[in-house]
């Protein structure tokens, strides 16, 4: 018996256990198919994980995503960006491919147990010991993976996590991934007793992308723990804890049950499936994306192979530059890029070459500026083939550039890229956030989008404080902000250690309201912020007009 069929022997919960016993018959669950009490703990039944996804597709959340931007709005660019949800949706596409190649891998192993086949599969095999792989699980991770985006993407998360670190008394701050968690184990509702979804630990496990509380991380300076030896996410900072987390203290109860279904899954890893859900989101985002920003002629080949290019020809040159030479002067031809060679080096020194790095940056010079930027995108067949070709072979090439290791770098996963293909993402990635990102035409518009999110944050404050009109605030609002306020509490008395910040009785009252003000604005689409923050502000703050 293997170790992923043993699962529920050792006292760790199986894969398909939910949070709560439920009572009532599923709207997903077909007809017939009994509850998940009664049976046996090692059953493995890929139609609880059906009812995960469903669930998550039925959500409000994931139907908000729509309206969520991913990179730039809708009105930033044109018609044809991507948003939150059809990001999502590539994302479960992509995932559902390597996760069946992982599986398909995974059958053969078990045929070979069984006595069915002659050749065993040493992959499979892995992927067995760390708890299986199952491709509805790897497509659930990916519809929830996003849930916990707040109003304008990334720039509304970092705006949140500042504004309740500095203003809000809240030092564990905001962070997506954490968000999401707490959508799918708290905020959400089936319209049953318990909170939540009430997903199987498989699915809610596959959620957590960087399996640690930001406190965690508090106090591990780069002396006692160097930047090379951390877990991607974590960052350097001791005082303010991890960068990247995906659960908040009053939720890590949660994360610990779900991760206790995979016991031969290393403190601070993602379980298989996590991993082929995080793997498939920078797949996307390095190549999905890109096709939009090509389409609506935001990519200009000569800037690009400028700067792809510049490099190839002096690398060597570049390479003997000083950092702070480099830096000063980073939007000169070649130097953002060189900069980028640095932080691999510093970072993944386990992974990052050289030659691998050139060999990435004339494949994606090459792809990209002699055949997808060839000709201007005029919307015509050609132009449309282009990119879907481009498209196509990227994706294709990375699917098939899949390794599985039991016992990975702290910095990497149980399933990742080979070495070339790491690095020609890495090449990808960088194009998307130098030639779109970084692009100061976006920067007055951000601005405009921040100060919607931190006045809509720091505005709900003030009438939860206001002793004469907080009972006329939204009820979602004052029913969040009292239940947060109870979990916190209990926090204290069963895990202190798990709390920063003041942990008075009015500082814990202070944290629970804080929490509550950033799920009720997180759980904000786009234009809601907006009419949102007009009906709020009353006209004192800004215009959409403006942003726009």
């Amino acid at each position: 018996m293997t170790a992923a069929e043993d699962h529920g022997r050792d006292g760790s919960e199986p894969r398909e256990a939910r949070s709560y016993v439920e009572h009532v018959t599923s709207q997903h669950r077909l007809d017939g198919v009994a509850d998940t009490e009664g049976r046996s703990p090692n059953a493995r039944d890929p139609r609880e994980y059906r009812i995960d996804l469903e669930r998550i597709r039925f959500s409000s959340y994931f139907a908000r995503l729509s309206d969520v931007t991913q990179v730039v709005p809708q009105s930033g660019v044109g018609p044809v960006m991507h948003n939150r949800l059809t990001h999502s949706l590539k994302v479960s596409a992509v995932a559902r491919v390597i996760a069946a190649q992982l599986a398909g891998r995974e059958a053969r192993h078990r045929a070979h147990l069984r006595g069915e086949t002659a050749v065993d599969d040493e992959t499979g095999a892995i992927v067995a010991r760390l708890g299986g792989c199952d491709t509805i699980v790897a497509q659930a991770a990916a519809h929830a993976h996003d849930l916990g985006h707040p109003p304008f993407g990334h720039l509304g998360e970092r705006v949140l996590d500042r504004v309740s670190r500095e203003r809000l008394g809240l030092p564990e701050g905001f962070e997506g991934n954490a968000q999401s968690f707490r959508i799918l184990t708290r905020l959400d509702t089936l319209g049953r007793e318990f909170p939540g979804l009430n997903l199987t630990a498989a699915t809610r496990a596959a959620t957590l992308k960087y399996p640690w509380t930001r406190g965690a991380w508090i106090g591990v300076d780069d002396a006692a723990r160097p930047v090379a030896d951390r877990p991607r996410g974590v960052g350097i900072d001791p005082a303010a804890g991890a960068e990247k987390f995906s659960a908040y203290a009053i939720d890590a109860d949660e994360m610990e049950s779900a991760l206790a279904a995979f016991p031969r899954i290393e403190r601070g890893m993602q379980t298989v499936e996590c991993a082929v859900m995080d793997l498939a989101d920078d797949i996307a985002y390095a190549v999905h994306d890109l096709d939009d920003f090509a389409r609506a002629g935001v990519l200009q080949q000569a800037n690009i192979t400028g700067e792809l290019r510049t490099w190839l020809d002096a690398e060597r040159t570049f390479a003997d530059e000083g950092i702070e030479q480099l830096a000063a002067s980073w939007r000169a031809p070649g130097h953002a890029l060189e900069l980028l060679w640095r932080r691999l080096r510093m970072k993944d020194a386990w992974i990052a070459d050289r030659g691998a790095f050139i060999d990435a940056v004339s494949r994606v010079s090459a792809d990209i500026g002699d055949s997808l930027l060839a000709a201007p995108y005029d919307g015509g067949i050609d132009s449309e083939r282009a990119v879907s070709d481009f498209t196509r072979r990227w994706i294709e090439h990375l699917r098939t550039s899949i390794v599985v290791e039991e016992g990975p770098h702290v910095r990497s996963g149980h399933v990742r890229l080979d070495r070339q293909a790491w690095h020609e993402v890495m090449v990808l990635k960088f194009v998307h956030a130098h030639f779109v990102l970084e692009r100061p035409e976006l920067g007055l518009p951000q601005r405009g989008r921040a100060k919607i999110v931190e006045q809509l944050a720091l505005g709900f404050d003030a009438w939860l404080a206001d002793p004469d009109d907080a009972g006329r605030a939204p009820r979602r609002l004052l029913e969040w902000a009292e239940h947060a306020t109870e979990e916190t509490f209990a926090v204290r008395r069963e895990r202190p250690e798990m709390l920063v910040g003041d942990t008075s009785d009015a500082g814990l009252r202070r944290q629970g309201r804080s929490r509550a003000i950033l799920d009720y604005v997180a759980a904000l689409s786009d234009q809601q912020a907006v009419t949102t923050h007009r009906a709020l502000i009353g006209g004192a703050g800004i215009d959409e007009r403006e942003w726009q």
